[in-house]
């Protein structure tokens, strides 16, 4: 008689358990998250609104002479390739304007701020049956419009601050003539027709890579548009 059965029945030994799963382990429950620590407030990337407000103020500034041409460009060059807000913070940190334009991480999105733009006639050039002339420290905006009818135009940018990475000029002489001469560490590119007229641009890269650029661009309708490079004096 085989008594394999009732031994084992009626043995002491319990069935074998099965470890118990960990916490994080069983169904239903997500694995707790592990802490991180933040990054700080200069770590954070760089909008370009930031960059925008960091350049307005330098461009300030100069314009104020608490910057001379070579600061203002190196630090105009390091705003827009900044990457992080604690690349800006440094820029302005010798400025009145620091503490209005530092770069502060924003507790929620938000449309950026618009630039500060000059009005309407500070961008415009008119000259009828007289002359205008635009020269010395200004602020140029990214749009500016010249018109010389019966009459003539100087615009001088050799002492301009500029607003942007290109200046467009839009130029219309009726009777009349444009010239315009910029520094030369700008660009300048650009033409237009000449109507029993002239328009001559004479186009040239700045001694600055990454300087600004100007472009001209309209018409002279029996009248004159010249444009030129104003070299320094060696």
């Amino acid at each position: 008689m085989d008594n394999s059965s009732s031994s084992g029945s009626s043995s002491g030994s319990q069935p074998e358990r099965l470890p118990e799963a960990a916490p994080q382990d069983r169904p239903g429950r997500q694995p707790a998250a592990r802490p991180f620590a933040e990054p700080s407030e200069g770590d954070l990337r760089a909008s370009d609104a930031d960059r925008e407000r960091v350049a307005a103020a330098l461009r300030d500034a100069y314009a104020e002479g608490r910057l001379d041409v070579e600061e203002h460009s190196q630090r105009l060059d390091a705003a827009y390739a900044a990457k992080t807000l604690g690349e800006l913070v440094p820029l302005t940190r010798d400025l009145p304007a620091h503490e209005q334009v530092r770069p502060r991480a924003a507790p929620s999105a938000s449309a950026p701020e618009p630039l500060p733009v000059s009005g309407p006639g500070d961008n415009e050039v008119v000259a009828i049956f007289g002359g205008a002339v635009r020269k010395g420290r200004f602020r140029t905006g990214r749009f500016m419009r010249a018109r010389a009818i019966f009459g003539g135009i100087t615009i001088d940018l050799s002492e301009a601050v500029f607003d942007g990475p290109e200046l467009v000029i839009e130029v219309s002489a009726i009777f009349g003539g444009v010239e315009v001469k910029v520094p030369d560490h700008v660009s300048l590119h650009g033409g237009g027709a000449g109507i029993f007229g002239g328009f001559d641009v004479r186009e040239e890269e700045g001694t600055e890579p990454n300087g600004p650029v100007v472009t001209i661009r309209g018409k002279a309708v029996f009248g004159g548009v010249s444009a030129r490079q104003r070299r320094h004096a060696s």
